[in-house]
């Protein structure tokens, strides 16, 4: 049986008071949005609906970023979940597979939950998604007779027996495509907010005789995001399973609360993490680095052996080969680092090559942007970069050569070639004391005005 997502993204969430779509905010890095895509993504979905509506045009932007088959439904009026469900009819014309329903502020459901969803169609005509809630509060309450569910009880309708259970409804189910939409044409909006909720589904399929089942999932699964405090305690439930999923792994993180993670970050087993280190989108650390503390890596890929930090900065595009050092208050971007080559200290690194072995001296700078382009710098293997040495690109260090403390380097520099340009130096006797005696009395007339 063929599988169809529909992921409702249509929701304005007042209460993030933003101008952003609420399913575009971001946990790891990464849009809520596209953390429910990719948990559907384990279905292999024939087809995927994203239902917009507030934002329309950004929230499909990046959802065809993700997918570019995705196709977009809109929800013009934001009339209700069965409402925006509906908007998906025409991308699933003709479709008679199974459609399952997610929501795009709902970013942790996990991979195995969406199978045992789909398993238990197999012998079920509908399938909710519950969660055994601590504190059920205001949830739905799901009343079950055996694996029978017979109907979802709004908290505000619910007896006090019924306000004892536990079970509560997630919102989310699975249903063939045909039969939901059936469903959705009987759906009513004869209620206070005069909209059409998909929960009443339920009701309808009972009353035709259809099977109607519950599927449980941990209440983590189910935690959707409606303000700044949700976002912010829905990036920490991300991260605290991240950091014990790298601890597992045999990664070491010295202060695990204090390294924050994305949601792509690769990070290979005896690996040592010090405190305070953030990882942004596209992060690869191989087996046996060492990431010392206050440092910043996105968009790059760390070596067996390689040792960054403490206070570097790796921007995307940064390549550091097996056995590199990146040391303090040094920056790398879209640049190669070879095998055992060293960046130790205060310098910037950019659109440039670095051979192997080779040593880069504190305040070096590859001048690489004339104010239009981009230009690359290339330092050859066994090369001695001397401090404050700017290399003006495009240019060439070749192999073995050596830059002179202070140089600015305009032109190739042959292999095994000292590079040296620099203005002379003229030391002129007694010329501090006149100075220093002319800037005070400077002062002192200024201190006089004032």
């Amino acid at each position: 049986m063929s599988n169809a997502l529909v992921i409702l993204a249509a929701g304005k969430g007042t209460r993030m008071n933003s101008d952003l779509p609420k399913v575009l905010h971001p946990i790891a890095q990464v849009p809520m949005l596209i953390h429910a895509m990719r948990a559907g993504s384990v279905l292999s979905p024939e087809r995927t609906v994203i239902v917009t509506g507030h934002g329309s045009e950004a929230v499909a932007k990046a959802a065809m970023a993700e997918d570019e088959d995705v196709q977009i439904a809109v929800q013009e009026d934001q009339l209700g979940t069965a409402h925006a469900v509906a908007q998906a009819r025409n991308a699933l014309n003709g479709f008679d597979g199974d459609v399952v329903v997610l929501y795009g502020d709902t970013p942790f459901l996990q991979p195995d939950t969406l199978e045992r969803m789909i398993e238990a169609r197999s012998g079920n005509d509908l399938v909710i998604l519950g969660f055994e809630a601590v504190d059920p509060a205001r949830y739905g309450r799901l009343v079950m007779n055996g694996d029978v569910l017979e109907r979802i009880v709004e908290f505000k309708d619910a007896s006090d027996e019924e306000r004892s259970i536990t079970f509560c409804n997630s919102g989310l189910l699975a249903c063939n495509a045909q039969l939901l939409f059936s469903l959705i044409d009987e759906v009513g909006n004869d209620n206070a907010a005069g909209e059409y909720y998909l929960t009443d589904v339920v009701e309808i399929a009972r009353r035709r005789g259809l099977n109607v089942t519950a599927v449980a999932c941990d209440e983590a699964q189910t935690l959707g995001v409606n303000s700044r405090a949700d976002l912010a305690a829905a990036d920490a439930v991300f991260q605290a399973r991240a950091r014990a999923e790298l601890l597992d792994l045999g990664v070491t993180l010295m202060a695990p609360e204090t390294v924050y993670l994305a949601a792509d970050t690769v990070v290979g087993r005896d690996t040592v993490i010090e405190p305070n280190v953030v990882f942004g989108p596209g992060v690869t650390v191989e087996s046996g680095a060492m990431i010392r503390a206050f440092s910043h890596l996105e968009g790059c890929h760390v070596s067996r052996g390689a040792v960054v930090g403490p206070y570097a900065r790796l921007r995307p595009g940064a390549e550091l080969a097996e056995n590199t050092r990146v040391g303090n208050f040094v920056e790398i971007k879209n640049a190669e680092i070879a095998e055992g080559a060293k960046v130790n200290h205060l310098s910037y690194i950019g659109d440039a090559s670095v051979g192997a072995a080779t040593n880069i001296g504190a305040g070096t700078i590859t001048c690489n942007y004339d104010g239009v382009m981009k230009h690359k710098t290339t330092i050859g293997a066994n090369v001695f970069v001397g401090s404050n040495t700017m290399l003006v690109a495009p240019v060439t260090v070749g192999d073995g050569a050596m830059t002179a403390t202070g140089t600015v380097v305009t032109r190739d520099v042959d292999p095994e070639a000292l590079a040296v340009a620099r203005a002379k130096q003229e030391n002129k006797p007694g010329y501090a004391r006149k100075l220093f005696d002319m800037l005070k009395a400077k002062k002192a007339r200024r201190d006089k005005k004032a």
